[in-house]
């Protein structure tokens, strides 16, 4: 095999013993389309080239008919070394050669089609996958192999609450995607999807399931976006990384000072004494109460307090006279 080790060519292309020419073919079509090097461009290419070459080389053996017989009585070992039992009739019909006993076959070769011709098979129709434009000659160019290509990926929002986005949560998804059955028809397939709410998100983050979309003839599903929203919440509005409250206090509390409670997006109760003076546009900053930081989850931003100041609508001569008492001496 490809990367010196051998494995069961039924195994590698994921089809029982008994598999037909037509669950070979669309298995192989499945696996040379997720390995083929030009969709991993980044990955080693010893590593990809060597699982390509696998797949194609049990395909090739798998599809001859001499060549599976063999490989069914003695194995990957038996095609490479060239040796099978005559004397065995499944033998003998794969056979090229004559005699009895254990002996070399020496008009047999195990050695797999080459990778391009395999590829160029199925890109061609003959490997059962359907004629691709422009494909007439089984060539390997980006353009012709259309079949790359991907569908339209779907966006979804994914509303979630600031207490979902505070602490984290798992939420599951039914999606309902359109693919084509074996005939080439389309069907709608029901899927439930999982997904990991992380500690901090923020409105616009993307989680991205690839080829979970719809798919189309000759083209690769699409993939299945996600992005998060933000429900509106009674008490905090986020503002980045912090946590914004807007508190109404009387003129006698901005004065003479109020305590606060609230209760935090993880259930906590938090007490906050205010004791200044509250003036107009006074804000109160209290750190590391504010939303956790998703690249730094042991960091959160603040809790910021933004005092809105209700003042009387009028005043008694009793109360103008008693202010002027009071406000005077400390002016």
């Amino acid at each position: 095999m490809g990367m010196g080790k051998m494995q069961d060519y039924y195994t590698i292309l994921n089809v029982p013993r008994t598999a037909g020419d037509d669950d070979l073919r669309r298995a192989y079509k499945k696996l040379a389309m997720r390995w083929h090097p030009d969709k991993h461009p980044t990955e080693s290419k010893r590593v990809v080239e060597a699982k390509f070459k696998q797949i194609c080389e049990a395909y090739g053996v798998l599809t001859d008919s001499h060549k599976r017989q063999i490989y069914d009585l003695y194995g990957e070992e038996g095609l490479k070394s060239g040796y099978y039992d005559v004397s065995s009739p499944s033998a003998a019909a794969a056979s090229c050669g004559g005699g009895r006993g254990l002996r070399k076959g020496t008009s047999f070769s195990c050695s797999p089609r080459e990778d391009d011709d395999v590829f160029a098979d199925f890109l061609s129709g003959r490997g059962g996958g359907g004629r691709s434009p422009g494909s007439e000659t089984g060539g390997r160019s980006k353009s012709d192999r259309t079949a790359e290509k991907k569908a339209a990926a779907v966006e979804n929002k994914l509303a979630c609450t600031l207490e979902e986005l505070y602490k984290g949560s798992k939420r599951k998804m039914m999606i309902s995607r359109i693919v084509p059955d074996d005939s080439g028809k389309p069907r709608t397939v029901d899927e439930v999807l999982g997904i990991d709410i992380r500690p901090g998100w923020k409105k616009g983050t993307k989680i991205t399931f690839p080829e979970k979309g719809n798919q189309e003839p000759g083209l690769l599903p699409g993939d299945m976006i996600f992005v998060i929203d933000e429900k509106p919440h009674p008490t905090f509005k986020r503002d980045g990384n912090d946590l914004l409250v807007h508190q109404k206090l009387s003129l006698l509390e901005a004065l003479t000072g109020k305590t606060l409670n609230l209760t935090t997006l993880d259930g906590r109760n938090l007490t906050i004494e205010v004791s200044d003076i509250v003036k107009p546009g006074h804000e109160v900053v209290i750190p590391n109460e504010g939303m956790p930081i998703s690249k730094e989850p042991k960091k959160r931003g603040n809790l910021r307090i933004k005092f809105n100041i209700k003042f009387p609508s009028r005043l008694s001569s009793d109360q103008k006279a008693d202010l002027r008492r009071v406000l005077g001496r400390n002016s």
